[in-house]
């Protein structure tokens, strides 16, 4: 794999990821939405990942029929709207109250929230050292030249 291939992937780790983090806060900051532009309460999202595949070059034809594939990084195919039933509150002095008093708030559990966020920066400090990682070998292979 060569020193632009790392980089090509680790970039479009740190898009995916940062991508990844944006839904999450958007999850966060409507936990208590109760309405939305529907009229319906929020819906959790949550971002699909796929690797990426490689053009229709020969050399990734032939790789591919040799089982020689080189690695194409990750991009995001869809934000999924989660189909779970929103919580239904008790609080009959809100506004939003239905005719027995209840509310429906949002599918998102903050808990689950964090520890997905924990995951996505996590993952994108993995890529930002695969990146500072691949500059170091190849300012060390310029030195190399330099004598």
């Amino acid at each position: 794999m060569s020193i632009l291939g790392s980089l090509r992937i680790a970039g479009s780790s740190l898009f995916a990821q940062r991508l990844r983090m944006d839904v999450i806060a958007n999850n966060v900051a409507n936990v208590n939405s109760t309405r939305g532009e529907d009229g319906q309460p929020y819906r959790r999202q949550a971002v699909v990942f796929r690797e990426q595949t490689a053009g229709a070059s020969f050399n990734n034809i032939l790789g591919r029929a040799t089982g020689m594939t080189e690695a194409g990084g990750v991009e995001v195919t869809e934000i999924h709207r989660d189909t779970a039933a929103p919580r239904k509150v008790h609080d009959p002095t809100h506004p939003d109250a239905d005719d027995e008093g209840y509310i429906y708030l949002p599918n998102v559990d903050v808990v689950t929230e964090m520890t997905d966020l924990v995951s996505a920066t996590r993952a994108y400090q993995a890529s930002t050292t695969v990146i500072n990682a691949t500059k170091s070998i190849a300012q060390s292979a310029l030195g190399i030249g330099r004598g």
